[in-house]
């Protein structure tokens, strides 16, 4: 590898790895992904990569990298597998899986919902019946904190907010596999909710709580009024949606009425984010950007730099606010590419805090091979 990473960095910097319960323990039979798979719309997960069993050596094998942080999920279908019924074996088993990383000297951070639902929230409506947030999400969110509370780093409580309404409900390939857009745009109202409501439940117990934002810059590639449009749209949904619920206490989208919660303005104590890829707009749709960059075995462009764009257009947008990359990495079965793809992450974050801005960590996706949802 030809890049140079920096001799120091800020005290305090958070490194660590992030991973989900789906993908690393398999889908529990009480969850949505689970009759998803067993319908024959995605790959069995089977046990994931054996992390239920294994957590102890992947944590030990984690410290000796000199890794000091890490971020699983706790699924809920396994702890509430049926409502208002808690599987107290489940509890127990992520208590020791929070307390196997503390012991070996990795501070673990707990997300909440990360894509998949019991399916008896699903049944219910999941996160598309507002009413759901106060009947339901905001019980387990409670649950959750005392629970687990004196045994986590802190909290990342759902995870891409962005993109998990667009997987479930805009045809791309997840339960409940709809494809329509005023669905789409309620999920997307309704999901940014319940994040910023269980963030501002979970800062009372003292713990950092970090946003998880699927993010990428939008690059116009070429001129015409409908690309910019729909730059313009992308932008809203994807970024705006988040960001202007943290900073104002309000969701403006596209052809909406706006949503005002000024009680979950400042929800967050730390804008985390995702980086995978930029996209570009064509002919008033969207493409991979650059075109010609190498792809990834995932069907992106690889293409480290924006992650740069993506912390520059952060700071501007909130420049007061500390921000943490929450996960980067590459799907690859090549080792090399991927090393590489690591290097240039670092050297980029170690250029954006140079030029002052605030990153307080980096959480490498993932810390052992996993499941990935459409591709096994």
């Amino acid at each position: 590898m030809s890049s140079k990473l920096p001799h120091q960095w800020p005290d305090g910097f958070l490194w660590g790895t992030g991973a989900s319960s789906i993908q690393t323990e398999g889908a529990p039979l009480s969850s949505d992904w689970w009759r998803w798979e067993r319908n024959g719309n995605a790959p069995l997960s089977g046990t994931g990569n054996g992390f239920a069993t294994h957590y102890k050596s992947d944590f030990a094998a984690l410290q000796q990298l000199g890794l000091t942080h890490h971020r699983l999920s706790i699924e809920w279908a396994r702890i509430e597998p049926e409502r208002g019924k808690y599987d107290l074996r489940a509890v127990e088993h992520y208590k020791s899986m929070l307390t196997a990383a503390r012991d070996i000297g990795i501070s673990p951070w707990v997300c909440l919902h990360h894509f998949s639902l019991p399916q008896w929230f699903a049944d219910e409506g999941g996160f598309l019946n507002r009413d759901n947030l106060h009947r339901y999400w905001s019980r387990h969110v409670e649950f959750m904190a005392q629970t687990f509370g004196d045994l986590v780093y802190g909290w990342k409580p759902v995870n891409e907010t962005n993109y998990y309404p667009m997987a479930a409900y805009k045809g791309r390939g997840w339960p409940p596999g709809i494809d329509d857009f005023e669905t789409w745009m309620t999920a997307v109202e309704n999901m940014q909710i319940a994040s910023a409501e269980a963030a501002i439940r979970l800062k009372q117990i003292g713990k950092p709580v970090s946003s998880v934002f699927g993010l990428s810059t939008v690059e116009l590639v070429d001129t015409l009024p409908s690309s910019k449009t729909f730059q313009d749209f992308v932008y809203a949904v994807n970024w705006d949606s988040g960001l202007d619920l943290f900073r104002d206490g309000e969701i403006h989208l596209p052809g909406r009425e706006p949503v005002y919660r000024p009680d979950l303005a400042g929800s967050f104590d730390i804008i985390g984010f995702s980086y995978y890829c930029a996209l570009g707009v064509k002919d008033g749709q969207l493409v991979r950007f650059p075109e010609n960059a190498p792809m990834s075995q995932l069907e992106y462009s690889i293409w480290p730099d924006g992650l740069s764009l993506v912390l520059e257009r952060l700071h501007n947008e909130l420049p007061t606010t500390p921000l943490l990359i929450a996960e980067y990495g590459i799907g690859t079965e090549d080792d090399e590419q991927r090393a590489q793809y690591l290097a240039d992450g670092l050297r980029i974050t170690a250029d954006a805090i140079g030029r002052g801005i605030d990153v307080r960590g980096f959480f490498h996706w993932t810390s052992v091979d996993n499941y990935e949802w459409l591709h096994g």
